[in-house]
């Protein structure tokens, strides 16, 4: 079965999404992302523990960054799905670049190019 989900979607894969760091997510909305999702395993079926509650935590803290500097917490977002779930993973990627295109480009990207 192959996958169709946006092609403007870049994945980068991590070992657990306990390794997502604030600092990564603000670090690609500073070099023009629109949105940041991350996608950990489901809650409570963490193969490091606790990896996954960390990344959200972690989310959620990028949303208030984001909020507060006029962004928008709502371009970074955290799902939970188990590895047999590609078509859930597939329609979240839809979701996303719509969710994503209905808010408009990043407001830092924005500003970047103003100033050019």
């Amino acid at each position: 079965m192959r996958l169709q989900y946006p092609t403007d979607i870049k994945i980068i894969l991590l070992p657990c999404t306990g390794k997502l760091d604030v600092i990564h997510i603000l670090h690609a909305f500073e070099k023009g992302a629109d949105g940041v999702y991350a996608v950990g395993c489901m809650e409570g079926d963490c193969h490091y523990n606790s990896g996954n509650f960390r990344a959200r935590k972690r989310v959620e803290q990028t949303q208030h960054i984001l909020d507060a500097i006029g962004v928008g917490g709502e371009r970074a977002q955290m799902y939970n799905l188990s590895s047999s779930e590609g078509p859930r993973f597939a329609q979240i990627a839809v979701e996303m670049d719509e969710r994503i295109r209905k808010l408009g480009p990043n407001p830092i990207k924005l500003a970047k190019n103003k100033a050019a």
